[in-house]
């Protein structure tokens, strides 16, 4: 039996404090750069006080680069990852491939972004070492039991809002 998890989406500190003493299980915040948050203005340092108050109560923290990078950004991508990583948080969520290639030390999640609609996409994921795979939030319950059927990656649907 697979446990389900609350996540909360966290625009800065305050709606991750309010998040986490709601009952979330975890929180995904977007970072100043390199996110399809585009109100986040969080810093490194913001991002790390969440964390700090997250894991306090044995809640998680995902991190959002979640837009596709042109080649000129790759090195200052890599250097806010590694940043965030730093920060303490548990996971990124990310939609361009570049942040597999940098061979970070943390779990990547695929994000909606990465259009996970199929089993062969999601199992695609699955091989190279994701640890989620993000639905498009259009799939039927019966289109994400295919998915399921075909991987044992985490999956993660959205189940309220049209947006993020």
């Amino acid at each position: 039996m697979r446990k389900i998890e609350l996540l909360a989406p966290a625009k800065n500190f305050d709606t991750a404090v309010d998040a986490i003493n709601c009952g979330a299980d975890a929180v995904y915040i977007g970072a100043g750069k390199f996110g399809a948050r585009h109100s986040a203005t969080n810093s490194v340092e913001d991002i790390a006080r969440v964390v700090e108050y997250a894991h306090r109560y044995g809640v998680k923290v995902y991190a959002t680069l979640n837009t596709l990078l042109f080649d000129h950004e790759l090195e200052e991508a890599k250097e806010q990852a590694l940043a965030l990583i730093e920060a303490g948080i548990d996971a990124l969520i990310v939609q361009d491939m570049a942040y597999y290639m940098m061979d970070l030390s943390i779990p990547l999640h695929a994000s909606t972004q990465t259009n996970c609609v199929t089993p062969e996409k999601v199992k695609f994921f699955e091989e190279i070492g994701f640890e989620r795979a993000i639905l498009e939030r259009s799939l039927s319950k019966s289109e994400i039991a295919e998915i399921r059927k075909a991987t044992s990656i985490e999956l993660e649907a959205f189940v309220h809002g049209a947006i993020c």
